[in-house]
């Protein structure tokens, strides 16, 4: 145990803060704080990791995912009374904290915001980042607890805002403990509450190989968009279903909208929708423009949860797909497939995208895609006319040779 000693806090006096690190539990954190009377006032434990995608000085993206949080510290944390929020603060790597607020009424305790700060200007963890500086995300939660109840979340949880994805899983937490105990009455979070066995999905786990699953009906559609300030900026609507194929078994995974979340990004020349969901912890759309006046998805990178728990990530920034004008959209109502790889593709169903210039919140005209296009009728038409001619010139030669035939027995 390694315990160190802050300075006071209104209210509670000298606080002696005590931490356990995964040594003899797995899980990665692990605190203890007390007041000055050494009774415990915060207890918690949990894992957690974070997704940061940045851009480069060449005007491209790179992702880099923290899970090694080394030896961190916890300076600011604090017990927190009637009168003082209470809070969880955690600094480690290079320029890296992470802050939980709590607050306090009668009945219950908040888990209030939740807020992450990073330095991208550590070159070794941020290589050619384009801007410098500390960077902080923060999340207004407002969750209520019942107070001396102990939140239990055994499920993923991931929080997704301006290029960071934060996932957190075997959380258990209780804020204001009543008389220095941590309390047996558990409250759970909703998706460890509607399953009857809660597996928590831990990105280092990879168990044996799952059978191959059957293909799936056809994935709901989904409408997105992304703003910037207030204005929306991307406009996207499509039904997603990922075909997957990783250490030799096949998944196939249909994109649920009512439960995906999403974010992104738009710039001059290049624009990023992010989706999120539980078992996806970001599936990215980057489009790019070319000859100043077209536009395409140039890249797509995902890193998923898979059903046996293992995980699976692939980048690739060198396709040429939906190909349309600078202030058009795209669209194609019949099934298309992105091929991101070997092992990875996307078929899209009633898809419609314009990444640039949209103009008040709505789609501008469509370019459509050769399989949408009206003139796909004219090819079995024009089959059926060749045909049809076919069938009058071997006629009519059949006539003219007949004719002749007769010709040649006629008396002289």
């Amino acid at each position: 145990m390694v315990c160190f000693r802050l300075s006071p806090v209104p209210g509670s006096g000298l606080v002696l803060l005590c931490l356990v690190l995964g040594a003899v539990s797995s899980y990665a954190l692990e605190l203890n704080l007390t007041d000055s009377e050494k009774a415990l006032c915060l207890y918690a434990k949990w894992q957690m990791n974070f997704t940061i995608r940045y851009e480069t000085t060449s005007k491209s993206y790179k992702t880099v995912t923290i899970s090694n949080l080394g030896t961190p510290t916890y300076n600011g944390s604090i017990c927190g009374d009637n009168q003082n929020g209470s809070r969880i603060a955690v600094q480690f790597g290079s320029g890296f904290s992470w802050i939980v607020n709590f607050t306090k009424s009668v009945s219950v305790y908040s888990i209030d915001s939740i807020s992450f700060s990073y330095n991208t200007g550590d070159n070794t963890t941020f290589p050619d980042a384009k801007d410098k500086g500390i960077l902080t995300v923060n999340e207004s939660v407002a969750f209520k607890i019942p107070l001396n109840d102990i939140f239990r979340c055994n499920s993923l949880s991931t929080l997704v805002k301006n290029g960071v994805v934060q996932n957190y899983w075997d959380v258990h937490v209780q804020a204001f403990v009543q008389n220095g105990t941590v309390s047996t009455n558990e409250y759970l979070c909703e998706k460890d509450n509607t399953t009857t066995t809660v597996v928590p999905i831990v990105p280092t786990t990879v168990p044996s190989p799952t059978t191959t699953p059957s293909p799936k009906e056809k994935p709901d559609v989904g409408s997105y968009l992304v703003k910037n300030g207030s204005d929306t900026c991307l406009l996207a609507t499509m039904g997603l279903q990922l075909n997957v194929t990783h250490d030799k078994v096949a998944s196939v995974i249909n994109i649920n909208p009512n439960v995906t979340g999403y974010s992104g990004s738009c710039h001059p020349q290049t624009a990023l929708l992010r989706l999120n969901s539980s078992n996806i912890k970001y599936l990215d759309f980057v489009f790019a423009v070319k000859n100043e006046n077209r536009f395409y998805l140039k890249e797509v990178n995902v890193s998923m949860y898979l059903a046996n728990g293992s995980v699976f990530s692939f980048a690739n920034n060198n396709l040429s797909y939906w190909d349309a004008p600078l202030g058009s959209s795209y669209m194609c109502n019949k099934e298309q497939t992105v091929s991101v790889s070997g092992e990875f593709q996307i078929n899209t169903f009633d898809l419609r995208v314009q990444p640039f210039n949209v103009k008040d919140g709505k789609y501008s005209t469509a370019e459509e895609c050769s399989a949408d296009s009206d003139l796909n009728f004219l090819i079995p038409v024009a089959v059926g006319v060749a045909l049809g001619f076919l069938i009058i010139v071997v006629f009519i030669s059949y006539m003219i040779g007949r004719r002749k035939s007769r010709t040649g027995y006629q008396s002289v």
